[in-house]
């Protein structure tokens, strides 16, 4: 009398082709979801530093009138290394994007010294698909203001505070 062993070819030994394509489908569906709002935190944490970019060069450029009277376009008398041919303050906004200053604010009808500092994503920078924040700015009387891609605009969602 033999006994009959199971026969190795119709035993299981791994996953079908339904369970794999369950998992595919399962992992397609958390990337479409995951990807989307990464990607919008990191745009909004970039927001940030710029920001922060801004306030700190309008930090400096207050601190520099109240000496000289005046205010700067030139990144040394600002307290930036010597090797700075624009404003890219410190605060690391890498290559998002690109800080300008305006001396005098060319829409300041006021009288007395005057600039608008802003930063605005630089060419080729994932930020310029940040459409709500296209530009932040802020003036020597301290208001901030964002615009959008349509120039629309957007300073309660851009300056949170």
């Amino acid at each position: 009398m033999t006994t009959r062993g199971k026969d190795p070819r119709t035993e299981s030994a791994g996953f079908t082709l339904v369970e794999l394509l369950i998992v595919m489908v399962v992992v397609a569906i958390l990337v479409a979801i995951a990807v989307p709002i990464y990607t919008q935190q990191v745009q909004e944490s970039r927001r940030t530093e710029a920001t922060n970019a801004v306030l700190e060069l309008a930090s400096r450029e207050e601190k520099y009138f109240s000496t000289a009277n005046s205010y700067s376009t030139d990144p040394t008398q600002l307290g930036y290394s010597t090797s700075a041919t624009s404003f890219t303050p410190p605060i690391s906004t890498g290559t998002y994007y690109q800080i300008t200053v305006a001396v005098p604010d060319p829409n300041w009808s006021g009288s007395g010294p005057s600039y608008v500092i802003t930063a605005t994503p630089s060419t080729g920078s994932p930020q310029l698909n940040d459409k709500p924040c296209q530009a932040f700015s802020v003036t020597q009387t301290g208001v901030q203001s964002a615009t959008d891609s349509s120039d629309t605009d957007s300073t309660t969602t851009c300056w949170k505070q």
